[in-house]
This record gives C-alpha cells, structure tokens and sequence, in this order.
C-alpha cells in the first residue's frame, strides 16, 4: 500500500525558490544577455522580432496592420472615446494613424509623405518594430517581474525610498515595474494605489512623472533607431540610474514639491523580521502565489497586444505630424531655444538642430531618435536617454496621467518635461562623453 505523501510548507517554499530562481533567470537574460546571431548582437527577443519583420515581412504587416486596425476601431466601439476631449482627440489620431497606414502600404498619397524619413521610416523602423516587439517583450516581462524578483528587489531598496525620492518603501516595486514594463501599466498600479490611499497625491505624482517611463522593449526601438544595440547594457543601466537620479531631483522642486502630501501609510517591516527575511518572504510569497506560467504569459501577451495596438497607430499619426512641423515649421524651434543653453553647457555638437530635436520629444519620445539617428555617437546617446528618462510626451504618458485620478495638470505636466529634460540631457552629455573616450560607445 502506497502512502500518500501531504506537501509541506518547507516543500512549498522550495518550489518558490525554484520559481523565483529558474523564472528570474530566465528573464534577466532575455533583457540583459545579447547573443550574436547572424552576425548581429542583440537580446533574444529583439532578434526574433528582427526575423519577423525580414522573414516573415508579409505575415509581420498583416500582424501590425490587425493590431491599428483594432486600435483604431475599438473607443468608438466600446465608446472610451468619448470619456474627455484627449480621448476623442487620441481616439481620431488612432484612426489618422491607420489611414496613414494604408496610404503607405498602398502607395497612395502626396509624394512627401514618402520621402524615406517620413511614411517609409515611420512604418518600417517605428510601427513594423514596436508592434512586433512589444507583444514579444510582454511576454519576456513575465519573467522578469512575474515570480518574485520585482517584490525581492523592491523590499531590498526600501531603505532608500523615502530620503532620496520621498516615496514610501512599497513604491520601490512600482518605480521598478513602470520603468522595466511599461507607462500604462505603471500609471494603472499607481492610480490603483492612489486610490486605496497608500499613496499621497504628492507621492502619486512622483511615481507618474519620474517613473512610468517607456518600457524596455521599447527603448530597444530607440537604441535600434539610434545604432546603440552593440552598447545595449550600457545604455539601458545608464538610463536607468539618470532617469531615477532626475527623478530624486524633481521630486524635491516645483510643482510637484508643492502637492499635498497628507496621508499614506508607513514603511514599518513585518514583526521579528529583518530586512533580507523580509525581502525573501515577499520574493517568494509571490513566485508561490503566482499563477501557472502559462497563464502568466497569456495575461502578458493579451496586455501586450492592447498595449501596441493602442500606441503603434498613434505612433505614426502623431509620428508624421512631428515630423513635418520639425521640418516645415518653427514650432520645435521656438521651443527648442529654451533648450539650447544647456546643450551649449552639455558642449553637443550642433546645439540648435540637437535642440530642436530634443525638444520635439514632448510630442513623441521617438521624435529626437529619429532627427538625430545621424549624429554623432555622443548625441545619439544623449537622444537616447533624454528621450526616456524625460518620460512625459503627448502621444503616450501624458493622457495615460490625465486618464488617472492623479490631480496632476497639463501645465505641471508640462513643467516637470522641462525640467526632466534639462537635467536628462546634462547628466547623459556628461556620461556619454565619457562612454565615448572610454570606448563604450563609438
């Protein structure tokens, strides 16, 4: 007679140490560990939406095609577009986006929208790639913050939330998943802690503006559009640090230094643990309370798809709109003036044109990308990061904020831009002259 073995809880435990460990490891190298494949040296999942959009280019169009066509369609059909004035306005740029799409894929429209830097570039770099790649990254994310990692890590840097960016030590979770996933999810675990009041509204705002940044797989679009890939380690942690040391900034300045910060909750740890206890029990509490991994990467794959459905569209109305008011209008001058002070104290090469693009960033992130992708090597680095650690841009992280109960406004929003990007394009022109003398970028 066979007994019947009951599962104990040191049992339980070992396979969250094994989900935290195997899963963990698995999605630091999909993020972190390029493979030369063909000659070319990128990460994994960069390297399959590459053989997509070249080997499978038909399959890959129709692909990204479905996902504008489903972005386009889907606020008027489950009537989201009538929530505010930016989401009708979002909603038409959708649909814009699509139109653009099939003028492109069928040759029809005015000749300059095909000079190669408009429609052609547009399509094939930003649209064909981010719909590719951020599914894809989806999917990668699940294991990088779905089994434990994210809450370790998270509970390991509470200590220094609250004296350097005035945020409680939970926050450190959110900081991390808004900059590695993506701004809309981010600003949604914001909002949804806001709510809940375990943030102030001072605190809310911090994490919205200085951390729901583009994710990860898409700042491999602006290092691809940029050459920066052979440095992809490089620029992503260096981004990392100047994005969070602008943020430790901005988060003792105006405006958001002045919000109400009335509320909250403390950073107490559990009773009788100390704080590595403390961060493996929330590591592998939630590798244990995870679901299958199936259906952790179904959930991602779904929100990916949402996700790039939503932004490709936009990216190519908003996209071409940027680009022909840069070259056919003094708009981006104007404002690009405010900003060449600094890239003449930054010593870039070119500080009006360097500039203008930088400042073209608040319309869409990947705008300075794609003015400076022939630059030189300095520049496009400092392009690269301003255009993330800026985080706030009109086409994407601005309404998703509007969208929240944050009570942030357009005119602070705005503020805090300027401010990020100064200070993002003086830390990153000081680090990228050095990463260029030391060989770390060419």
């Amino acid at each position: 007679m066979t007994a019947h073995v009951i599962p104990t809880q040191t049992s339980s435990r070992a396979s969250a140490l094994l989900r935290l460990t195997v899963y963990s490891c698995l999605g630091l190298v999909m993020f972190f560990l390029p493979i030369e494949i063909g000659g070319k040296t990128t990460i994994l999942f960069d390297h399959a939406a590459t053989w997509l959009a070249t080997q499978q280019r038909p399959l890959a169009i129709a692909f990204v095609l479905a996902l504008m066509v489903w972005g386009a369609v889907s606020p008027f059909v489950n009537g989201s577009w009538r929530a505010s004035t930016t989401a009708a306005v979002f909603s038409a740029l959708k649909v814009l986006g699509l139109v653009l799409a099939l003028m492109y894929l069928t040759g029809t429209g005015p000749a300059v929208l095909f000079q190669k830097d408009m429609l052609p570039f547009l399509f094939d770099k930003l649209a064909l790639t981010v719909g590719l790649i951020v599914p894809l990254g989806a999917v990668a994310l699940a294991f990088l913050v779905g089994f434990g990692l994210l809450e370790l890590v998270g509970v390991l840097m509470q200590p220094v939330m609250r004296p350097i960016w005035r945020t409680p030590g939970h926050s450190a979770i959110d900081a991390v998943a808004s900059f590695v996933g993506s701004y809309s999810v981010g600003l949604l675990i914001t909002n949804r802690v806001y709510l809940e009041g375990k943030y102030t509204a001072r605190e809310a705002a911090i994490i919205a503006t200085g951390f729901s940044t583009v994710s990860a797989a898409f700042m491999i679009i602006v290092a691809k559009t940029l050459n920066l890939m052979p440095a992809w380690n490089f620029y992503f942690w260096s981004t990392f640090v100047i994005a969070f040391a602008v943020t430790a900034i901005t988060a003792w300045m105006p405006p958001i230094s002045r919000m109400d910060n009335s509320g909250g909750v403390s950073d107490a740890l559990p009773t009788g643990r100390n704080r590595w206890q403390a961060a493996w029990d929330a590591g592998l509490s939630q590798a244990q309370g995870a679901p299958a991994l199936w259906r952790v990467l179904q959930v991602n794959l779904r929100d990916g798809i949402a996700m790039a459905s939503a932004v490709v569209p936009t990216i190519l109305a908003v996209g071409l709109i940027g680009l022909l008011l840069a070259r056919y209008t003094p708009v981006f001058d104007l404002l690009g003036l405010l900003l060449v002070p600094f890239v003449w104290i930054a010593g870039l090469a070119e500080p009006m044109a360097t500039a203008k693009a930088l400042a073209s960033g608040l319309a869409e992130m990947f705008l300075p990308a794609i003015q400076l992708k022939g630059a030189d090597p300095v520049v496009r680095y400092v392009a690269a990061v301003v255009s993330v650690s800026s985080v706030l841009f009109f086409s994407g992280s601005i309404p998703c904020v509007l969208a929240t109960r944050i009570p942030l406004s357009l005119r602070q929003m705005v503020a805090v831009w300027f401010v990020r990007t100064v200070l993002s394009l003086l830390m990153a022109a000081a680090v990228g002259h050095v990463a260029l003398a030391q060989g770390w970028i060419a």
